[in-house]
């Protein structure tokens, strides 16, 4: 039966947890500029966010069966708030990174709760059609956060001003959580995690290896590319990271959201493996176009690489459950664990970046991009995606 006021508190869920976590890119430039840091001090940043992930996922579903669903959000939503706290009280470096982690950790928590959650509220027969919807929302957040960022600076607020939003936003979840009713939820066997030997078991799998390092690149290569835009548009180009790096970014997530629905669209037509294929070649070009061309190509080309991109990861989840008989549980939490990956890049790209040049440092995401090209050549699914004229 479905909750209606539930669904929306999730649904909500997901628009802050976008909101919140898609604002490290716009504001990198701040950062440099206040902590005085080197593109791989920087870096550290988003990585001790996103690593947040590997840490706090399997520790938060734990967390789930001993306290239940709306805890574990309160719990999370009350870490976010005491981060964002952190860092406006004490904006040091140093607090910085902790408070990015202890941000991460809150949304790590959210995200392990949102999904089965959102299933048990609206019902299984109206899962598929929320799911779109939470990543619709997911996205526009994306595209929202880094415009409330240019808002902010164009009212002469500081950057710092933005933590303080976000401890309104989470205490506002806080008490809107508490007022809501959960009913109790029984997890698929789908989504709950397996014992270790059964995690075990499934990194003897081949297969398992190569999905999870398919989503290590994936979110490296989506993250890579936001955290840095507007610094390179910055340095290469002389554009200003808070109007026309915030906008930049913007777009980016914004043709992600298109994307996404225009991905819907074609997987209705074609094998998911050949629009993998087609779609990450043309991002690889959209990038090439970024990094090498003048400004007036980068401002266009960067967030159609955004547009290009929205396809890999529905696909890359969907080619990694249906490549495996059973445990697809535990295999779909490795799989998230590689969401890490938005840690590790970024880091990457600024270290390189210090001794070769950003430009250089970003050209490693052709890397990862063209691991996620070989995927529609060596994946073998159990099952092909369901088309219209099969």
């Amino acid at each position: 039966m479905k909750n209606t006021k539930l669904v929306s508190v999730i649904l909500l869920t997901f628009f802050v947890i976008s909101f919140i976590s898609n604002i490290i890119g716009p504001i990198i430039p701040d950062l440099i500029r206040t902590f005085h840091l080197s593109l791989t001090l920087v870096s550290l940043l988003p990585f001790a966010f996103f690593i947040a992930y590997g840490f706090t996922s399997i520790p938060a579903g734990i967390l789930l069966e001993t306290f239940h669903e709306k805890k574990v959000m309160m719990m999370a939503f009350g870490l976010a708030t005491l981060g964002s706290l952190l860092i406006v009280l004490s904006p040091h470096y140093l607090t910085a990174l902790l408070s990015l982690f202890m941000i991460g950790s809150g949304m790590a928590m959210l995200q392990v709760v949102i999904n089965p959650l959102l299933r048990t509220a609206g019902g299984e027969e109206n899962y598929a059609n929320y799911s779109v919807w939470a990543q619709l929302i997911f996205g526009f957040a994306s595209f929202l956060s880094p415009l409330v960022y240019q808002f902010f600076i164009g009212i002469h607020l500081p950057w710092l001003s933005l933590y303080i939003l976000f401890i309104g936003i989470s205490v506002i979840m806080m008490l809107i959580t508490q007022s809501t009713h959960f009913p109790q939820v029984k997890l698929s066997e789908e989504e709950k995690p397996g014992a270790i030997a059964i995690h075990l078991e499934l990194f003897k799998n081949k297969q398992v290896i190569l999905y999870f390092i398919a989503m290590l690149c994936y979110v490296g290569t989506e993250q890579g590319i936001a955290t840095w835009i507007s610094q390179f548009l910055q340095t290469y180009h002389g554009l200003n990271p808070q109007t026309d790096g915030a906008n930049t970014i913007a777009y980016y997530w914004g043709l992600m959201t298109t994307g996404g629905i225009l991905g819907i669209v074609l997987l209705k037509l074609l094998d998911s493996r050949i629009i993998l294929v087609a779609f990450t070649f043309l991002a690889m070009i959209s990038l090439a176009f970024g990094l090498y061309g003048n400004a007036d190509a980068a401002l266009i080309a960067f967030p159609l690489v955004g547009f290009f991109a929205s396809v890999m990861y529905p696909i890359i989840f969907s080619l990694a459950l249906n490549s495996v008989t059973e445990h697809h549980g535990s295999f779909a939490g490795i799989i998230v664990t590689g969401i890490v990956g938005g840690a590790i890049f970024p880091f990457i790209v600024g270290g390189i970046g210090d001794i070769f040049g950003l430009k250089t440092g970003m050209s490693i995401l052709f890397l990862s991009m063209s691991y996620i090209f070989s995927i529609g050549f060596w994946a073998k699914p159990l099952v092909s995606n369901k088309r219209i004229f099969d």
